[in-house]
């Protein structure tokens, strides 16, 4: 019987001939990411810290993105316990403030490699299966212990197999693929399983895959993962990284399934998550026309130069509606300097969006675009749990950069490809 591509990995990472689902192994993980949350993970264990030091420098990943600029004292001290905390153990994998959402900066500086296993203090670690990584988020406490041992626990689990046919058709997006996906099955459908792409995938981009893999956790998921085919490995070529840098690991054809699951890319259709569960899912031809107040460009899930580039096309020699506002969050510097450079950037600020700093801001409801009572908001993101932004007695709804940039002009939520054709 074949293998899954869990199985595979966590059998080589654990120096196991195989390993099953349901099995513990202990693996050594080429990557711990932690962000802002790092100043309460090494307070748990300063005492540890100073006596016994961190078990590998080059393990830790550490990026400032949730609250940047910091927005209070207690941020800025928190900011600084990180700096004090890399310069003390000569940690080389830092990214300072404003270079991005951790997400995304990891991928981008090379350090999600295929095959290999990064956990993370953030439950979107998941994001990295794009590019066939075995990465998962963990609790504070593990990513304490993880510094000072070097080493950790994961359970093999089940896999899911979800086969992608024909081609998603514009303005529709990778967004509506996997909100859909997560409307059918729930945001429990996936629980500690893993899931696996196949089919069409070579009609995704690497940037939709992020897309896709980022909200795998949204449906309960361990992790989420592509494999690394001919777009995969162009992607790498672009960023310094040769074939032979890395090890990629896929299912074999005859492996087991807990479930296999098939969807039609050319009959998604627009959606939105309603509010307050990310698989309260519903066509936007449904529910067109609820008036919204904030529109989030951005985030983790979709700040992307191509994310951003399509929200431009549909704003392009349009404006926001009167009384709304939207928000342009670029998911880090490069992506920034990149829309900087194509114009899209300054189409964006033309049509009336506001540009935040490349990092978390408004998603977490730390700072910045917060929610007053009773507006909506109309957001990329991918939660829309009460209070996310701030307050509770606001709503989030979820749709994709398209369907936003379009409402956007109306002040209230409308299908893309209305807007598309008009």
């Amino acid at each position: 019987m074949g293998k899954t591509f869990a199985e595979k990995v966590l059998a080589r990472k654990s120096g196991q001939p195989e390993v099953v689902p349901g099995q513990i192994v202990i693996v050594q993980p080429d990557h711990l990411l932690t962000h802002d949350n790092t100043a309460a993970i090494v307070g748990k264990i300063k005492g540890d810290l100073e006596q016994f030091g961190v078990a590998r420098p080059d393990m830790p990943v550490i990026v400032l993105d949730h609250v940047i600029p910091a927005a209070s004292e207690k941020t800025a001290t928190n900011h600084q316990t990180a700096r004090s905390f890399v310069s003390a153990h000569k940690l080389p994998n830092f990214f300072d403030v404003g270079t991005g959402v951790c997400h995304q900066v990891i991928v981008e500086k090379g350090l999600a490699m295929p095959g290999s296993v990064i956990v993370g203090s953030d439950s979107h670690t998941c994001s990295y299966g794009a590019l066939g990584v075995f990465s998962t988020g963990i609790d504070r406490t593990e990513a304490a212990a993880l510094l000072l041992r070097g080493e950790t626990w994961l359970r093999v689990p089940e896999t899911i197999k979800i086969t992608l046919t024909g081609k998603l058709k514009p303005p529709v997006s990778a967004k509506d693929l996997v909100l859909s996906i997560i409307g059918d099955i729930g945001a429990d459908g996936a629980s500690y399983s893993a899931v696996e792409f196949h089919g069409n995938i070579g009609s995704l981009s690497v940037e939709e895959r992020f897309t896709i893999a980022n909200m795998g956790v949204e449906m309960g998921a361990k992790i989420a993962a592509f494999p690394v085919d001919d777009i995969a490995k162009k992607y790498f070529a672009s960023i310094g990284i040769k074939e032979s840098d890395y090890d990629a690991v896929w299912a074999d054809d005859d492996a087991a399934y807990l479930k296999e699951l098939t969807y039609d890319m050319g009959k998604i259709e627009p959606v939105v998550a309603l509010p307050h569960t990310v698989d309260n899912v519903k066509p936007v031809g449904e529910v067109k026309g609820i008036e919204m107040r904030q529109f989030l460009l951005g985030t983790c899930t979709n700040g992307r130069l191509g994310d951003l580039e399509a929200a431009a096309d549909i704003l392009e020699g349009k404006t926001v509606a009167e009384g709304a506002r939207l928000l342009v969050l670029p998911a880090s510097r490069d992506v920034f300097e990149a829309a900087l450079e194509r114009g899209v950037i300054t189409r964006l600020s033309r049509a009336g969006g506001l540009v935040l700093p490349p990092g978390c801001g408004p998603c977490l409801g730390a700072h910045q675009g917060a929610l007053a009572p009773g507006e909506r908001c109309l957001s990329t993101a991918n939660r829309n749990f009460k209070g996310r932004m701030g307050c509770k007695e606001a709503e989030i709804y979820l749709a994709s950069p398209q369907t936003v940039a379009a409402s956007a002009i109306h002040g209230k939520l409308v299908d893309p490809r209305k807007e598309v054709t008009a």
